[in-house]
């Protein structure tokens, strides 16, 4: 495939700077954009990517750039058409997603600001904690239609899922299908009646207990790791998640993926930043496509619905 368009990754911490090299890998951008607050970080940074080129056999250039609170260094995203936020805190232990929100909205406030004043047709893809939160900040701080504003969790929490389901029934990863929607959070919704190992339904593999326990594993899948690490929280698979999305949009890809998509209608439910399957393109979100649910799994993803419109009202004030 040939290397066109340029593509930004705002914030590079662990999760922003491998984000970043995985992009550059792909080998498909003629440009990946990597921006920090902490002068010289993003540029160290770039400076060590492009190092690995020879290496890794890649020929898309990393560009750091410092950028400030007054907005100076944002001119550098200028013509992306792809940008990723994962600017913002991480959890410690002990610490839930929400207890991010107020720090966090105030830098992805101003970081959306931003995207909107200097790549003002660029589709969002947000990462930052607390996620389906954040991602109805960065929608209404840019202004941008709702379709080109999403969010990466459902890529990562499928995954986990995924993963637990793997190793507990000694399969390959290849041979297992999971899914789960709703928020990135404490109303996580695994989705048991959409997965399968080799083809035959979960519950004919598994036990309802053991089910259960790997539902309860994903959904603290991410606090399983802060508690492990101490000083940080996930980020390979994460940024795994972030640069698949940013693929899709850029090679309108037509893939569907769970994501954190607005919802006007899905599932009886409107008006809400929520963790579906969504059809995605060149212009973000195409459509949110309805995945078939047990009674069960529809009341709580109406339940996580509302659980994340509390919060997503709150926030536009922050």
């Amino acid at each position: 495939m040939a290397r066109s368009g340029k593509v930004a990754v705002i914030g590079a911490g662990f999760y922003g700077s491998t984000t970043a090299m995985r992009l550059a890998e792909y080998d498909i951008f003629d440009t990946v954009v990597l921006t920090d607050v902490l002068e010289g970080k993003a540029e160290g940074l770039a400076l060590d990517m492009n190092q690995s080129r020879p290496i890794q056999n890649f020929e898309t250039k990393i560009v750091g750039q410092t950028t400030g609170l007054d907005g100076s260094g944002y001119d550098a995203i200028k013509g992306c058409s792809i940008v990723v936020i994962t600017a913002g805190l991480p959890r410690k232990p002990g610490m839930s997603r929400m207890d991010l929100i107020e720090t966090n909205a105030k830098i992805v406030r101003q970081v959306s600001e931003n995207i909107a004043k200097h790549a003002p047709d660029s589709v969002v893809i947000v990462v930052s904690n607390p996620l389906d939160e954040m991602t109805a900040l960065a929608q209404l701080a840019t202004g941008f239609p709702k379709n080109r504003v999403m969010g990466q969790a459902g890529m990562l929490d499928t995954a986990r899922f995924t993963n637990f389901v793997a190793e507990k029934t000694g399969s390959n990863v290849s041979d297992v299908k999971t899914l789960t929607l709703g928020s990135h959070g404490e109303t996580m919704v695994p989705v048991p009646s959409q997965s399968s190992v080799k083809g035959k339904a979960l519950s004919e593999v598994l036990s309802k207990e053991d089910i259960d326990a790997l539902v309860d594993r994903t959904r603290n899948g991410g606090a399983e790791v802060v508690a492990l690490l101490k000083t940080g929280s996930a980020y390979y698979a994460p940024s795994a998640a972030a640069a698949q999305m940013a693929k899709a949009v850029a090679t309108n890809s037509g893939q569907v993926m769970p994501v954190c998509a607005w919802v006007d209608g899905e599932y009886g439910i409107s008006g809400v930043y929520l963790g579906v399957e969504a059809e995605i393109g060149s212009k973000g979100i195409n459509k949110v496509v309805e995945t078939k649910l047990t009674p069960e799994e529809t009341t709580a993803l109406k339940t996580a619905a509302e659980a994340v419109r509390a919060k997503q009202a709150d926030v536009k004030d922050l």
